[in-house]
């Protein structure tokens, strides 16, 4: 495969990734309207991780006695919060919900061609390494991210030589996405 040929492959099967997460997202739009804006970041961190760490649990003991939710489907849910995430940090949490469908669906595409775009970025400098990793790689980086984000909400939002949360965020959502790509081709 050329460069050129996985760089196109790469985001021709991310932007299927991203339609797949943004579908179930406005799905759920519809069904609970952006009841999300109550949420904190950190409790948004922590929901993230209760969907990493059951991925974690489902790859290490093969199962899933809930059926109706496997490991794609956590990783979707990872996406989606990260990306909720996101919007939180810049937005602020509410007392209720405080915008409709049409911005909350406009939020969500401008944080994932953002994240998409540091996508690109990392994955030109790194010639397409998440390539050769096992998904249950995907779900031990994202839980480290989780572990970072924690460190540092808990240290007031103040990282002295790291990322900020928004960047652990963004990697996260794209580690997911890898799992994603991994898991439906």
């Amino acid at each position: 495969m050329t460069e050129q040929t996985a760089k196109n492959n790469t985001e021709q099967q991310f932007d299927a990734a991203i339609a797949r997460c943004r579908g179930v997202y406005e799905a759920k739009l519809k069904d609970y309207g952006a009841s999300w804006r109550l949420m904190r970041p950190s409790s948004l961190t922590d929901q993230i991780l209760i969907k990493a760490d059951r991925i974690r649990s489902l790859e290490t003991k093969g199962e899933a006695l809930v059926k109706d939710e496997g490991i794609l489907d956590g990783f979707i849910a990872i996406v989606n919060y990260g990306i909720i995430a996101l919007i939180q940090l810049e937005k602020g949490f509410a007392s209720g919900k405080d915008i409709e469908v049409a911005e909350a669906l406009a939020l969500y595409d401008r944080f994932m061609a953002d994240t998409r775009a540091l996508m690109l970025r990392k994955n030109h400098d790194y010639d397409e390494a998440w390539r050769k990793m096992r998904v249950s790689s995907y779900t031990d980086l994202i839980l480290m991210k989780l572990m970072r984000t924690k460190e540092i909400e808990d240290n007031g939002g103040v990282a002295k030589v790291s990322e900020g949360v928004d960047a652990n965020y963004q990697d996260m959502v794209n580690y997911a996405i890898f799992g994603i790509i991994k898991l439906t081709n």
